[in-house]
C-alpha cells in the first residue's frame, strides 16, 4: 500500500477501506508519510468528504493511536465540555472550576488556537506559570485530588489527531465536519470522560457557519459518539457576534474571572450555564436543569467557584496573584478607542471581522510556529441591539504596535452594521441534541 495511491483515491471521491485509513494514520505517527501528503489529503477531504463508516474509524484510530485513559477509579461520572471555536470563548475557563466547586469531576484537555479561533491553553499560558503541560499520572491526581484539571492535550493521547490538528490549523482545513467531528470525538473517547457536553458554535464567527451545518455535525459527532459507547449532548449555540467583551488571551482570563466573581456580562453567564445544567444533570448532581442552575449560581456567590479556579492555578504552577490583581497579566502598552461613524442602533457584530483583526495584532497564529502576543486584543464596549451615537466607543484596541492598529482599524470598518430601528440579537441557544 502507498500514500499516493490513497490520495489518487481520495482525489476520485471513493471512501477508503479501514486497512487504508490504519496504514494512512499509522504513516502519520510513525513519520513515513510526510506533511505535504499529509496536506494534499486533508485538501481533498475537505472537499470531497468522508462518509459516516470513514469518520467513525478515523475517531476510533485517532484515539487508539495513544493512551485511553481510565478514570473509573475516580468517580462514577467524569464530566467533560467542548467546544468547536468562537470568538471570545472563554467557556472552559469558567465552567471548569465552576463544576468541581459545585462537586463534579471534570477532566479537560484543551487545544490551542485553530484558524481564527482562539485556544483555551493559549489563554492559560498568559498566567505566569501556569503549566499546561500535564503528564498523564499528575493530570488524573489533579482530577482526584481537586476535582479539576486544564490541560493540553499530552503526546500520549490521541497523538494522530494532534498531527492531523496541527497542520489543519495552518492549511485552511479547519471547517471540514469529518475532521472536526473526528478530532473531538477522539479526544473525549481518550480522555476517560463519560459524561460530555459539546458547544457547537454557529454563525459568522464560528467554523460551521449554518444552522443546518451545524446540526448535521451535532448529529455526526453524537451518532459517532454512539459507536465508541460514548454518550454526549451537543448544544448549538449562536456565534454571530463575540461571546462577551473581551477577546485575547489574557483579555479573556480577566473576564472569565469576573464572571466567577458575579460580574460578567449576560451571554456568557447564561451560555455557561446551560452548558453546565447539561453536565449537572446527566451526572446527577442536580435534579433538574432548574436546580443545576441555581446551583450554579450560589457557588459564584458564596466564591466557593472562583476559589476553585485559585486552586486550578496553583496546582498547575500558575501565579494566582492575576485573580485579585489584573496587572499581573500580560497588558498591552497601547489602548485605541475605535469610535461609531454614525448613530443609530447595533444590528450586527461580524464575529469573525474581530477575530481577524485580533489575530493581526498578534493574539492569534499563521504558522504553527508563530509566537503569540498575550496581551493584545479587543475589548468591545457595545452589544447587538443597543443604540449608540455617533463618535460613541465601539471597542478599544489593545496593542503594542502601531502598525497593527493601522491594519486592525481598516479590518473594523465593515465589522460594524449600525440601522435607524432597534433590533434584537439572534436566539443564543438554537438547538440541544443528545
Amino acid at each position: 500500500m502507498r500514500a499516493i495511491d490513497i490520495i489518487y483515491k481520495k482525489k476520485r471521491g471513493e471512501a477508503h477501506t479501514r486497512e487504508e485509513l490504519e496504514f494512512w494514520v499509522k504513516g502519520i505517527c510513525d513519520g513515513t508519510i510526510p506533511d505535504y501528503q499529509l496536506t494534499a489529503w486533508l485538501m481533498l477531504v475537505c472537499m470531497n468528504g468522508m462518509n459516516f463508516e470513514e469518520t467513525a474509524i478515523l475517531t476510533e484510530l485517532f484515539a487508539k493511536s495513544g493512551t485511553i485513559l481510565d478514570l473509573s477509579d475516580i468517580a462514577d461520572y467524569i464530566l467533560d465540555k467542548h467546544s468547536t471555536g468562537g470568538v471570545g470563548d472563554k467557556i472552559s475557563l469558567i465552567l471548569i472550576p465552576l463544576m468541581a466547586a459545585c462537586g463534579g469531576k471534570i477532566a479537560k484537555l484543551s487545544g490551542r488556537g485553530l484558524g481564527h479561533t482562539g485556544g483555551t491553553i493559549d489563554k492559560l499560558e498568559s498566567i505566569s506559570g501556569f503549566n499546561t503541560g500535564l503528564s498523564i499520572d499528575e493530570f488524573k491526581k489533579q482530577v482526584k485530588d481537586i476535582g479539576c484539571a486544564l490541560a493540553s492535550q499530552t503526546t500520549d493521547l490521541a497523538y494522530a489527531d494532534k498531527k492531523f490538528y496541527e497542520l489543519r490549523d495552518v492549511t485552511g482545513a479547519v471547517d471540514c465536519l469529518p475532521l472536526i467531528a473526528s478530532s473531538i470525538i477522539s479526544k473525549k473517547v481518550a480522555s476517560g470522560a463519560n459524561v460530555i457536553v459539546l458547544d457547537v458554535k454557529c454563525g459568522d464567527g464560528a467554523i460551521v457557519k449554518t444552522k443546518a451545518e451545524a446540526e448535521e455535525l451535532s448529529n455526526l459527532m453524537v451518532e459517532v459518539a454512539k459507536r465508541l459507547n460514548r454518550s454526549i449532548t451537543a448544544v448549538i449555540s449562536s456565534m454571530e457576534e463575540p461571546l462577551g467583551h473581551n477577546i485575547g488571551n489574557s483579555l479573556e482570563i480577566i473576564e472569565s474571572v469576573e464572571v466567577l466573581k458575579g460580574r460578567g456580562p449576560k451571554d456568557l453567564v447564561d451560555l455557561t450555564f446551560e452548558l453546565g445544567a447539561v453536565l449537572l444533570t446527566k451526572s446527577h448532581i442536580a435534579e433538574n436543569k432548574e436546580a443545576a442552575i441555581e446551583l450554579m449560581k450560589q457557588r459564584i456567590k458564596d466564591g466557593s467557584a472562583l476559589e476553585k479556579f485559585r486552586e486550578l492555578i496553583k496546582c498547575q504552577n500558575g501565579d494566582d496573584s492575576c485573580i485579585d490583581d489584573y496587572s499581573k497579566l500580560p497588558q498591552a502598552s497601547i489602548i485605541k478607542p475605535y469610535v461609531a461613524q454614525k448613530s443609530g442602533y447595533l444590528k450586527r457584530i461580524k464575529a469573525l471581522e474581530i477575530a481577524l483583526a485580533c489575530k493581526l495584532l498578534g493574539a492569534g497564529r499563521e504558522k504553527k510556529t508563530d509566537e503569540i502576543d498575550y496581551s493584545v486584543g479587543i475589548i468591545l464596549n457595545k452589544k447587538v441591539g443597543e443604540k449608540i451615537e455617533a463618535g460613541e466607543k465601539l471597542l478599544d484596541i489593545c496593542a503594542n504596535d502601531e502598525s497593527k492598529i493601522a491594519l486592525a482599524e481598516n479590518m473594523l470598518k465593515n465589522a460594524f452594521e449600525i440601522v435607524e430601528e432597534p433590533t434584537k440579537p439572534e436566539p443564543l441557544i438554537y438547538k440541544i441534541i443528545g
